[in-house]
């Protein structure tokens, strides 16, 4: 059986849907679900402080940028303890995870010549890298057969993206007869503030939403207050990346501190909402379906209902 290190918490969500927990060596410092994989030995670590406000962080992320560093450090003699078969990382976003480059040089200090690209590690010293690089849903499903081909197992993820599918589609169906579109801003950051973009329009569509900002498979675009308040959504939901339900409730004070907070349609109807966005919208993986079922129970209040509020969102007073 293969010996699996991953990057990333969505890879390591699909390697264990695809039932390969057992092989995994290694995992990132993100992955933390099932709660069981946190047995694993850590191979990653942030280069920056992770703790503090949603402008500290941003602050802290953009000077590392700039200092052309990588937001992240790979643990090379780690790895080369684990002597993993497959590592499973992706190439969507340097900010959000270990990176397809990251971990290259990490291993090129002990592995004597690179894969080829076509190749893949075949006939090398190297695992085979499996790099995921998902901006929409359609990619959520790929990347899911492209760790399953990797792992020899095809049919098995075929079968788990025909199950995800149809999940979806029975939450899109029930949705939009619920009642008229709401227009909906969903932030997946804070202070500045930032839309989300990628799958998570698609996810507001089939929640029977209308989504006013980012677009589908496009990364998350940075927005302004004035951008917010013309087009004054009837529902706000944020979903910061990389935080649970407890720090996107205390980060909110940035957004209720600004003069024109009050006076946005969403907090006068009393429909902003708080997610834990790290276990759910952040993470291009098996539990996206999730995420859309929580979307879909903040849109229709009293109509659907899955189970997710006080643990996936809750409501914003």
């Amino acid at each position: 059986m293969p010996r699996i290190v991953t990057m990333i918490a969505s890879a390591t969500e699909i390697v264990c849907a695809l039932g390969f927990e057992n092989e995994l060596v290694a995992r990132s410092h993100e992955c933390d679900y099932p709660a069981s994989v946190t047995r694993l030995p850590v191979c990653t670590a942030p280069r920056f402080d992770v703790h503090g406000s949603s402008l500290e962080i941003d602050q802290r992320v953009k000077r590392q940028i700039a200092e052309a560093a990588s937001i992240y450090r790979v643990d090379a003699d780690l790895l080369r303890q684990m002597q993993p078969d497959v590592i499973v990382t992706q190439a969507h976003c340097e900010v959000c995870a270990v990176s397809e480059k990251d971990v290259e040089q990490a291993m090129a200090s002990w592995l004597r010549s690179p894969p080829t690209p076509l190749s893949d590690g075949e006939g090398s010293d190297w695992p085979k890298i499996v790099s995921l690089s998902p901006n929409n849903l359609g990619d959520v499903w790929q990347s899911i057969r492209n760790v399953a081909n990797a792992l020899g197992v095809s049919d098995r993820g075929e079968v788990l993206v025909k199950q995800l599918q149809a999940r979806v589609e029975r939450v899109s169906e029930k949705a939009p007869a619920m009642a008229e579109r709401p227009t909906v801003a969903c932030l997946e950051w804070l202070d500045p503030l930032m839309a989300a973009g990628n799958w998570v329009p698609e996810l507001v569509a089939f929640a029977g939403g209308h989504n006013l900002f980012g677009s589908v498979g496009k990364h998350s675009p940075w927005m302004t207050w004035k951008q917010l308040c013309q087009r004054d959504p009837d529902i706000i939901v944020a979903m910061p990346c990389g935080f649970d339900l407890a720090k996107t409730r205390m980060e909110m004070a940035s957004l209720k501190a600004h003069p024109e907070w009050k006076n946005l349609r969403a907090v006068r109807d009393r429909r902003v909402f708080v997610c834990d966005g790290n276990q759910f919208f952040n993470r291009p993986g098996p539990r996206l379906v999730e995420s859309l079922e929580i979307l879909a129970e903040i849109f229709h209040p009293g109509n659907l209902s899955f189970g997710h509020r006080g643990i996936g969102w809750e409501r914003f007073e």
